[in-house]
């Protein structure tokens, strides 16, 4: 079975390569990898501890910064009109899947760092974010006419607060239970990271039904 990567990260792949031994140490020897991959902090293919987090944050963060790194090489150079293009009557948009991206983590923001309950977010969340959260018809109708740079402003503003957020916070946080939510806080920030994979193949999709795409070449 051969690994499918995309065609932009082979070079970070090799990279990741050299170090793919390290990686396979068990997680008790993940503080010291964690000096052992500072000056390598910028490549999202190293999974693992980072400096200025609690060593299980780090990795998860390492893995959130994976996730986005995906997407946005899916969204990289789309138009107005890329990011407006309607597949059809019940599909979303791509600009309105990134939108929905950065409503999701406002959401899980509200809930876990500052506890709001899910069916009682502030108002200042449901009015910026409802609305993409849901997305469907509502969505479809009002999320249009904004550019690439618009949605990864949203994106950035975002993730830089969840950063800042998690560097507050240790390892027995990231595994307290919510019993509303029925998992730890880990979970919650998993979701979001894989939640972005799911939507970064739906992306990928839509843009390779943009008319007048170029056939994929993944």
């Amino acid at each position: 079975m051969s690994i499918h990567l995309p065609e932009e990260c082979l070079s970070n792949r090799r990279s990741f390569l050299k170090f793919g031994a390290a990686f396979a140490a068990s997680a008790s020897a993940w503080p010291s990898l964690a000096t052992a991959t500072q000056s390598q902090e910028s490549s999202p293919w190293l999974i693992g501890p980072r400096p200025g987090f609690t060593p299980e944050i780090g990795t998860l963060s390492s893995m959130m910064a994976f996730t986005r790194m995906q997407v946005l090489q899916a969204v990289k150079g789309l138009s107005v009109a890329d990011l407006d293009f309607l597949l059809d009557s019940k599909a979303n948009t791509i600009g309105a899947l990134l939108n929905h991206l950065a409503a999701t983590e406002a959401y899980y923001q509200a809930n876990s760092f500052e506890g709001y309950n899910w069916d009682k977010m502030p108002d200042a969340v449901k009015q910026k974010w409802e609305l993409p959260m849901n997305l469907g018809e509502p969505a479809r109708k009002a999320i249009k006419g904004n550019s690439l740079d618009y949605y990864l402003d949203l994106l950035s503003k975002g993730r830089d607060k969840t950063i800042a957020e998690l560097k507050k916070r240790d390892d027995k946080w990231l595994m307290t239970v919510d019993p509303e939510f029925g998992g730890n806080n880990l979970g919650k920030w998993f979701h979001v990271a894989e939640h972005e994979s799911n939507h970064n193949g739906q992306i990928k999709f839509l843009k390779s039904r943009i008319p007048g795409a170029k056939p994929a070449s993944e």
